[in-house]
């Protein structure tokens, strides 16, 4: 019994670690509906992709997506028609400082859906 609980007292522990672990900047990164994708790597992002799952339902999508060092940009908001996936991009063209967290907001009419994050290193 107590080795049953202590493995799952590591598991626990290891996918907390795994989930607060800082990420390179290339890759992409997902949360409920939404995903942030970058194929840049190293503290220079020049491009982020974002895309967004409609699910079942149409309606008026846009994501606003910013780091924690200040900058912010928003995409362009589109009307989709059900189970379609949004894609938008900006372009931050800069060096961020290690350790910046950058974060992504999906918005489908007017909900909130999904906020994706990933560190710089």
């Amino acid at each position: 019994m107590i080795k049953r609980m202590l493995g799952v007292a590591l598991l626990v522990a290891a996918a907390t670690t795994a989930a607060t672990t800082p990420a390179l900047a290339e890759g992409k990164w997902c949360n409920n509906q939404t995903c942030i994708q970058s194929y840049d790597n190293g503290t220079y992002i020049g491009r982020l992709e974002v895309s967004i799952w409609t699910q079942n339902q149409a309606g008026r999508v846009n994501a606003r997506v910013w780091s924690s060092t200040g900058w912010s940009q928003w995409t362009h908001t589109e009307d989709v028609g059900p189970f379609t996936t949004y894609r938008g991009w900006v372009y931050p063209q800069r060096h961020f400082p290690s350790q910046t967290r950058i974060c992504v907001e999906g918005f489908k009419s007017g909900g909130s859906y999904g906020l994706p994050c990933f560190t710089v290193v």
